[in-house]
């Protein structure tokens, strides 16, 4: 980046990165408050949501709407503002711009553009969760929102499934049930603890296993959103076994005997996310036992 003597960039407004809060208004830094203040303008994912927070302060800045979907036209319009000498603001719907959201997409306009990028920290989801887990913070995994066809969530989690750091993810309420049994099939009965509606009046803080909390789940109606603090795979957490699909290749490919064990095991973990150490020890086990005696081509370890 050329440096600020550069008459160029020396013109340029600045574009503040400004965290809001995620759920109570009154966990917003004097900060930012003070540039949402002075900035020209506020590039915010939801004007209607970033209104409230305005009128709460009783912010008056003009806003224009940053979102996902029209970000490829509007990006380019606060880029012009912001060569012009425009300080500019953008904020999310909740939390820091960037995370989960289309912030990244103009920061990375700006800096292509030599512009000025100052971050004004604050309230984030994923630090906040972690901080109230009990589970390992000093290394940690933020995964975002996974996809939502089962399939697609299926094949994130099992790239997942044998990671030792602390994994962190966001869950709308209509999809959590649906996460949470992927979740089991995957990861097993691990210790989880959800968090939902952080810092509003209904906040809810729970630690369990992926069972527990599935059933504590059912007897409720699910509101707000969540995020999941999921404790990293180790020793005590069990090879449970791969899938009907999976355990029925893995058969196929070591009764055609045109690949050696070590290879199979390769080829197998690498397609499911899974220890190659584990399948290499579930094809020897395959190997000893009598193929009637497999239940429906799964080979479940204790």
């Amino acid at each position: 980046m050329e440096n600020k003597e550069d008459p160029l960039v020396e013109n340029y407004g600045t574009l503040f990165v400004v965290s809001t809060p995620i759920g109570n208004l009154e966990d917003i830094t004097l900060r930012a408050l003070k540039i949402l203040n002075i900035v020209t303008m506020i590039a915010a994912e939801n004007v209607i949501h970033t209104t409230k927070l305005c009128k709460h302060y009783e912010i008056k800045t003009e806003l224009m709407s940053y979102n996902q979907h029209n970000r490829r036209v509007k990006a380019p319009e606060l880029i012009r503002l912001l060569k012009k000498g425009n300080d500019l603001a953008m904020v999310t719907d909740a939390g820091t711009p960037g995370i989960s959201d289309p912030g990244n997409y103009l920061v990375n306009q700006a800096l292509k553009d030599k512009i000025q990028i100052s971050p004004i920290p604050g309230p984030s989801a994923v630090a906040a969760a972690i901080s109230v887990s009990g589970l390992a913070a000093n290394s940690f995994i933020f995964a975002g929102f996974l996809p939502n066809k089962t399939g697609k969530r299926k094949k994130e989690l099992k790239k997942l499934a044998f990671e030792s750091r602390t994994l962190i993810f966001f869950e709308a309420p209509h999809r959590i049930k649906a996460m949470l049994i992927d979740l089991k099939e995957i990861f097993g009965e691990r210790q989880m603890v959800m968090v939902r509606e952080m810092t509003k009046m209904f906040e809810e803080v729970k630690k369990d296993s992926v069972s527990n909390i599935l059933n504590h789940l059912e007897s409720r109606k699910i509101r707000g959103e969540f995020t999941l603090v999921v404790e990293g795979w180790n020793k005590r957490n069990k090879f449970r076994g791969l899938n009907a699909d999976a355990a029925i290749r893995l058969d196929k490919l070591l009764n055609e005997q045109k690949m050696s064990v070590k290879d199979i095991a390769i080829l197998i973990s690498r397609e499911e996310g899974c220890s190659y150490r584990e399948i290499y020890k579930d094809c020897l086990i395959r190997k000893k036992v009598p193929e009637g005696s497999k239940q429906n081509g799964i080979k479940q370890k204790a």
